[in-house]
């Protein structure tokens, strides 16, 4: 996987972050897949089958986590419980759907997100995927993406009229 397959999921976690929680998302470093980015407090994997097939990761530090619950939720959250863990899962659900439009070439279907809460934690990828992965900042805390998908030579790859373009408009 090259590292131009990770920017749709970069731009629809922005889109996500900005419509659903009104916070600005800042780029951090971009991992190699040797490198490994930090897994934070929780996390959310949601698979993903097509044409190309593989894993997107989402992992948020405890204070994203409970301040973007808390704003989707319209309460104060003050602990990982049930609802703050439902909450990254959605949010994971919405990047990986966004990310997904913008690959339509791929025809990709999503699984529901698998979330683990605690650290220090790994998610392993297939030996022949190399993800790239990524941190980012928010006001709220740090979090970091990891997009490991296998693309057959023969799937269309995406161009940078798909990269660049606004999905739906």
């Amino acid at each position: 996987m090259s590292a131009e397959h990770i920017h749709p999921f970069i731009r629809s976690l922005a889109r996500t972050f900005q419509t659903m929680l009104q916070c600005e998302v800042s780029l951090g470093k971009l991992w190699s897949h040797a490198e490994r980015a930090p897994l934070y407090d929780v996390t959310a994997v949601i698979g993903m089958t097509g044409k190309a097939t593989g894993t997107v990761v989402v992992s948020f530090s405890q204070s994203l986590a409970l301040k973007a619950a808390a704003t989707m939720l319209l309460t104060e959250t003050h602990e990982i419980d049930a609802d703050v863990i439902d909450a990254v899962g959605e949010l994971t659900n919405m990047i990986a759907g966004g990310a997904k439009a913008e690959l339509p070439q791929w025809e990709m279907s999503l699984s529901t997100p698998s979330m683990v809460v605690g650290t220090p934690h790994t998610v392993r990828f297939p030996s022949h995927v190399h993800p790239v992965c990524m941190t980012l900042h928010t006001a709220w805390g740090p979090l970091a993406l990891e997009v490991g998908l296998a693309i057959p030579k023969t799937a269309a790859q995406p161009s940078n009229k798909v990269l660049a373009e606004p999905v739906g408009r």
